[in-house]
C-alpha cells in the first residue's frame, strides 16, 4: 500500500481531499463512503478501523443539506419525529451487526443493495403513478416508508455507502413529495442514522483519529458545497445525478468488494 509509505502530513492531506470529495457527493445524492472508506484501506488502516472512521468523519457532510433545504423540512417536522425510533434503533442494530461479526458478512451483497435502491429509484415516478390512488396516510404507504426506514437504517449502522441513495428511494415511492423536499428529508434522516452510530463507535473506540479529523472538516466543507450545487439544479438533472450516483456506487462496490 503506497498510502501507508507517506509521512503524516501526506496522509492528512489525502485524508481532506477525500472528506471534501464525499462531503460533495453526500450532498448532492450520497455514496461518500465509497469514497472515504477505500482511501482509508490504501493508507493502512485496517477495513473495520476504516468503516467506522468513515461513519464518524462523514457526519458533517449532511449539515449543509439540512440548512440549505430547511424550509422543506420544517413542513414535516411531525413526519421526522414518527421516524425518529425506526433510525436510531435501525442504526443501533447496525452498529452491532457490524462490532460483533465479521466485517466482511454483507459485503456482497451490498451491491445488490444500491443498485435495487437505485432502480427503485428511478422506477420510483412509474411506482408512485401507480400508487397514486393511495392516501397520503394510507397503511399501505405508512407501512412501507417506517420499515423501509428500518431496514436502511440497519445498513446505515452496518455500513452505510449509499445510504441517501436507498433514503431516497424508500421516501419516492411512500411520499408524494417533490425531489428536493425529498433531498431535505434524506440529509436529515442519514445525519440522525450516522450520528447515532457515530457515538456507538466513540463509545467503543478503536478510531484513526488523524483520519477522522481531516474528514470531519473535509466533509463539513463538501456537504455544504454539494448542497448548493443540489439546490440550483433542476429537480430532473439532481435526478439524473442520483442516478447515476448510484450506478458509479454499485460498479464500484461490485468491482473491489
Amino acid at each position: 500500500m503506497v498510502g501507508a509509505q507517506l509521512p503524516l502530513l501526506g496522509r492528512l492531506a489525502i485524508y481532506l481531499a477525500a472528506g471534501i470529495a464525499a462531503g460533495i457527493a453526500n450532498g448532492i445524492a450520497g455514496g461518500g463512503t465509497f469514497i472515504t472508506f477505500p482511501t482509508l484501506i490504501a493508507t493502512g488502516i485496517s477495513a473495520l478501523q476504516a468503516n467506522v472512521s468513515t461513519t464518524v468523519g462523514v457526519v458533517p457532510s449532511y449539515l449543509g443539506g439540512i440548512v440549505e433545504f430547511r424550509t422543506h423540512i420544517r413542513r414535516h417536522q411531525k413526519l421526522i419525529t414518527s421516524l425518529l425510533p425506526s433510525c436510531i434503533l435501525g442504526a443501533a442494530f447496525g452498529c452491532a451487526l457490524l462490532l460483533q461479526g465479521s466485517p466482511s458478512t454483507f459485503r456482497h451483497v451490498v451491491p445488490w443493495l444500491i443498485g435495487a435502491g437505485t432502480v427503485l429509484f428511478a422506477v420510483s415516478p412509474l411506482v408512485t403513478k401507480r400508487l397514486e390512488h393511495l392516501e397520503h396516510d394510507h397503511s399501505s404507504r405508512r407501512w412501507a416508508l417506517f420499515v423501509g426506514v428500518f431496514l436502511v437504517s440497519i445498513y446505515g449502522g452496518y455500513f452505510g455507502a449509499g445510504l441517501g441513495i436507498l433514503l431516497l428511494a424508500v421516501m419516492a415511492v411512500s411520499l408524494p413529495f417533490e425531489i428536493k423536499e425529498l433531498q431535505g428529508l434524506r440529509n436529515l434522516l442519514s445525519l440522525i442514522i450516522n450520528l447515532c452510530a457515530a457515538l456507538i463507535f466513540v463509545a467503543h473506540g478503536h478510531l484513526a483519529w488523524d483520519a477522522v479529523s481531516m474528514l470531519l472538516i473535509g466533509t463539513l466543507i463538501g456537504g455544504w458545497l454539494g448542497a448548493i450545487l443540489v439546490r440550483h439544479l433542476t429537480p430532473g438533472v439532481v435526478r439524473v445525478l442520483v442516478i447515476a450516483t448510484g450506478i458509479a456506487t454499485t460498479y464500484h462496490l461490485a468491482t473491489t468488494g
